[in-house]
C-alpha cells in the first residue's frame, strides 16, 4: 500500500522540480529510482517501503511526518 503518493508529487512540485530532478536527488541519498519508478509511487501504484519513505523525505528536504499530511 502506498499513502504517501500524493504528497510526493506535492512536495516535488512545490520544490519546482520534475520527476527526474528528484530521481537525481533520491540517487544522491542511496535511494536508486528512475522517472518512471518516481510516477508510479506518485501515482500509489507502486508500494513503498520504511526505507524508502525515510530516503524521500530526506531527498526531499522535508521531516518524515510530513509526507503523511
Amino acid at each position: 500500500m502506498n499513502v504517501i503518493g500524493r504528497r510526493v508529487r506535492a512536495l516535488r512540485e512545490e520544490h519546482g522540480w520534475t520527476q527526474d530532478q528528484l530521481a537525481a536527488k533520491c540517487n544522491l541519498v542511496g535511494l536508486s529510482v528512475s522517472r518512471g519508478t518516481l510516477a508510479k509511487i506518485e501515482a500509489e501504484v507502486r508500494h513503498v517501503t520504511d526505507i524508502e519513505v525515510e530516503q524521500l523525505a530526506t531527498a526531499l528536504k522535508v521531516d518524515i511526518k510530513e509526507l503523511f499530511e
